[in-house]
């Protein structure tokens, strides 16, 4: 099953393959597209795209952050041997130099050794296949453990998101059942009215109630409450088949707001108001929340 999961998160790895320490570390922050930097040494910088395209197979959006080190342990890397002609020419020169001026005879390992080209270092040629198959393993382990964080907070915003939808659909209802009452009283009132302004005229009956009816329906809201209880509906469809969802959310939000705000409009009630208001506060709630959301 797929899962909800939070944009934000941390990752990390380390690991010791071929006498090399891999260190991985990730680090997201929301942000509306994917956004993906990686730093690495100068030896890694081969493995970059490789990096990326990996971040980019796990995560959709979000600015993540990606430091790699790598430390290689003993002398496996480099071989340091002696050059042996060139310290003879140097101990030649020096004991000459004793001999033709008479100066102090100090020579030591530490002074020949300080001497250029004494020491010859080898590099062996780096397997870039297998350094970057290496890393990469690394790689894949920091980002298991990074996606298992985003995963537990993803759980939480979903049951948060639920909890609030729930709230919501709670006083839905009771828009429901006080603007049916709402409508009726409306409509009498109305119709009160125009049979006292009309009271002189030939008009029937019949017209007046209908002008009242048409006139009361301005006042109900039952569209608009059908249709934020689909939008809910939907919105909890969309974390059960979870996902990068985030965008959608996005999207799905406006439209409850659309409604909420409708609904505001024609609620004449005081009462009524309230609960639009508290309404609104919970849909800004999720709205927060849904910038968490990959």
């Amino acid at each position: 099953m797929t899962l909800v999961k939070s944009m934000t998160g941390y990752g990390r790895a380390v690991e010791t393959i071929n006498g090399r320490e891999f260190t991985v570390e990730l680090r997201s922050v929301n942000n509306r597209y994917l956004d993906c930097t990686v730093k690495l040494p100068r030896m890694l910088s081969f493995a970059e795209e490789t990096v990326k395209q990996a971040v980019k197979n796990t995560i959709s959006r979000g600015k993540v952050d990606v430091f790699i080190s790598v430390h290689a342990e003993g002398a496996a890397d480099v071989q340091v041997s002696l050059n042996g002609a060139m310290v003879e020419g140097y101990l030649a020169a020096m004991k000459q130099m004793v001999e033709t001026y008479g100066v102090q005879d100090d020579i030591s390992v530490s002074v020949i050794s300080r001497m250029p080209d004494v020491f010859t270092v080898e590099k062996p040629e780096v397997d870039e296949e297998q350094l970057l198959s290496d890393l990469m393993s690394v790689v894949k382990k920091a980002l298991e453990s990074y996606d298992a964080m985003r995963t537990a907070e993803g759980r939480a915003l979903e049951n948060d998101l639920r909890s609030r939808g729930n709230t919501i659909l709670a006083l839905v209802s009771q828009v429901e059942e006080g603007n049916g009452q709402t409508v009726i009283d409306y409509r009498t009132r109305l119709y009160n009215k125009l049979k006292e302004v009309l009271a002189n005229t030939s008009i029937e009956e019949s017209r007046i109630l209908t002008e009242a009816a048409i006139f009361a329906d301005k006042v109900c809201v039952d569209e608009e409450t059908v249709r934020l209880r689909s939008h809910l509906e939907q919105m909890n469809t969309m974390l059960t088949n979870g996902g990068a969802v985030g965008r959608k959310l996005d999207f799905l939000l406006q439209e409850m707001n659309r409604e909420s705000n409708t609904i505001g409009s024609k609620c004449t009630d005081v009462r009524l108001a309230r609960i639009v208001v508290d309404i609104k506060a919970e849909l800004e709630k999720i709205r927060e929340q849904t910038q968490n959301i990959e």
